[in-house]
C-alpha cells in the first residue's frame, strides 16, 4: 500500500519504477505494444459503465467547484466519448512504430556506415487538468513511442481518470509488459505536482496540458526540460477574396462546436472590404448561436455586439466569447496575430493563393491553416490517433505531440576495424 502522506517518498517510489520500466519497454516488440493497446481499448469499451459511475463523481465534484460549463464539457464522459477513447487507443495500437525507425544512413570514406534511428526518450510525466481522455491518449503514445509515463490528472478528473488508467493495466498485463510502464499518481495533493517538476533522476520530459496557470507554473518551476503550450489564442482571418459560405461555415464550427478546447476560435479579423457583407452575416450568425461578440469601433454598429476591451485582444476565453475587429489588409490581420497569438493555431479564409502564402510564410504559429476550422488543431485529426498535447516552442516537438515526437534518437556506427588517422 503506497503512503499517501509522505508525498517526496511516494512521488521517488513511483519515479523508480517508472525508471526500471522504462529499460524494459524501450526494448518490447511492436507486437506486445500493439496487443497491450487493442487490450486496453477492449478493457475500457466493457468496463464504460464503471468509467461513466466514476465520471458522475467528477462532475459533482466540477460542479461543487463552480466549474464553467465549457469546463464540464471537457470533463464529460458518455458513450460516445468512451466509443471514442477506444478508436483512439486503436489507432495509435494500428500506427507504425517508431522506435528503431532509420532516419538517415550514410557512408563515410573512413569506411564508417552511419545510421540516424529513433529511440525513446525515456520517462514522460504528464500533468493535465480536466480532460480524463488525456489519460488513455497520454498513455497510449509514451507506450507506443517506448516509454514509461507518469499521470498526473486534475483534480476534477480524479475518479475517471484512476477508472481509465485501470484499463490500461490490463492492457499492460495481457500482453506481459511491466504495469509500472503507465502509472498514474494516486493523490490530489499538490505537492505531487512539485516533486514531478523536480525529478531530474527520473523523468526526462515533462508535458503539461492545462490552463494558463498550470502551464506558466511549469514553465517556471521545473528542472525538468518542458513541451508545453501556454494559451491557445487562436485567430481566423476573413481575407476580402473569402468564399461566403466557406465563411461562415468555417468560423461557426472553429467558435462553437466545443468552446473550451485549445483550438476554438478566440478572435475573428475581417477585412474592410467584407464587413458590410460577408463580415456582418458571420457576426450575426456568432450572436443567433448564443455566442458574446465582443467588437471593434467599427463592427460595434452591428446591433447586438459588445465593446471590446484592451484586454479582448490575446484572451482565451475557452467559452461562447470571441474578440472581433476589422482589419486593413492581409498585413493588418498578420501585424494583429503576431502581436496578440500564442504560436498555437491561426486560420485564414480565402480563395486567393497569394494571399495563403503570404499568411503562411508571415506567420509562425506551429500551426496554419486556410479554409478550415480550427478545431481540426488535434492529432487525432492529423492522423497521429490522438495526441498528448500540442507544443508551440520551437525545439524538439512542434505542433500536435504525437508517438513520433516522443522519440529522440541516436547514432549507430558500424566499421570493419576502421582506425582514424
Amino acid at each position: 500500500m503506497k503512503d499517501l502522506e509522505n508525498i517526496p517518498a511516494l512521488m521517488a517510489d513511483i519515479g523508480m519504477r517508472a525508471r526500471a520500466a522504462s529499460a524494459e519497454l524501450a526494448v518490447a516488440t511492436s507486437q506486445a505494444k500493439q496487443t497491450a493497446l487493442e487490450a486496453a481499448a477492449d478493457a475500457v469499451w466493457a468496463r464504460r459503465a464503471e468509467i461513466i459511475e466514476a465520471n458522475a463523481k467528477d462532475l459533482d465534484f466540477g460542479r461543487e467547484k463552480g466549474l464553467s460549463d465549457a469546463m464540464m464539457d471537457r470533463l464529460l464522459l458518455n458513450e460516445d466519448r468512451i466509443q471514442g477513447i477506444c478508436d483512439g487507443l486503436r489507432a495509435v495500437a494500428a500506427q507504425d512504430d517508431p522506435v528503431g525507425e532509420v532516419l538517415a544512413e550514410w557512408d563515410m570514406e573512413s569506411g564508417l556506415h552511419i545510421r540516424r534511428v529513433r529511440t525513446p526518450l525515456g520517462v514522460i510525466g504528464v500533468i493535465y487538468e480536466s480532460r480524463p481522455n488525456v489519460t488513455a491518449d497520454a498513455g497510449a503514445l509514451c507506450l507506443k513511442s517506448g516509454n514509461a509515463v507518469i499521470l498526473r490528472g486534475g483534480s476534477e478528473s480524479f475518479h475517471s481518470s484512476g477508472a481509465i488508467h485501470a484499463c490500461l493495466v490490463d492492457g499492460l498485463k495481457s500482453a506481459g509488459l511491466p504495469e509500472d510502464a503507465v502509472q498514474l499518481v494516486p493523490t490530489r495533493e499538490r505537492a505531487a505536482v512539485s516533486e514531478m517538476l523536480r525529478m531530474t533522476d527520473y523523468i526526462d520530459v515533462i508535458v503539461p496540458r492545462g490552463g494558463k496557470g498550470l502551464v506558466g507554473l511549469v514553465q517556471r518551476e521545473a528542472r525538468v526540460p518542458v513541451f508545453a503550450h501556454l494559451e491557445g489564442i487562436v485567430h481566423i482571418y476573413i481575407d476580402k477574396a473569402a468564399d461566403p459560405e466557406k465563411a461562415l461555415r468555417v468560423v461557426m464550427n472553429a467558435k462553437t462546436r466545443r468552446t473550451g478546447i485549445c483550438g476554438a476560435a478566440e478572435c475573428l479579423l475581417i477585412h474592410k472590404d467584407v464587413v458590410d457583407t460577408i463580415g456582418q452575416g458571420v457576426v450575426r450568425a456568432l450572436m443567433d448561436a448564443g455566442v458574446e461578440v465582443r467588437a471593434d469601433e467599427t463592427l460595434q454598429a452591428i446591433k447586438g455586439t459588445h465593446a471590446a476591451g484592451d484586454g479582448d485582444w490575446g484572451c482565451e476565453y475557452l467559452d461562447k466569447i470571441i474578440a472581433a475587429k476589422v482589419v486593413e489588409d492581409i498585413d493588418g490581420a498578420i501585424e494583429h496575430i503576431r502581436r496578440h497569438h500564442s504560436q498555437h493555431t491561426d486560420c485564414i479564409i480565402t480563395e486567393d493563393d497569394a494571399a495563403a502564402d503570404r499568411f503562411f510564410a508571415r506567420l509562425d504559429s506551429a500551426i496554419l491553416m486556410r479554409n478550415a476550422s480550427t478545431q481540426f488543431a488535434d492529432g487525432g485529426e492529423f492522423g497521429m490517433g490522438a495526441e498528448i498535447g500540442i507544443a508551440t516552442g520551437k525545439m524538439h516537438a512542434r505542433g500536435p505531440v504525437g508517438a513520433a515526437q516522443l522519440t529522440s534518437f541516436k547514432y549507430l556506427v558500424e566499421g570493419d576495424g576502421a582506425i582514424r588517422n
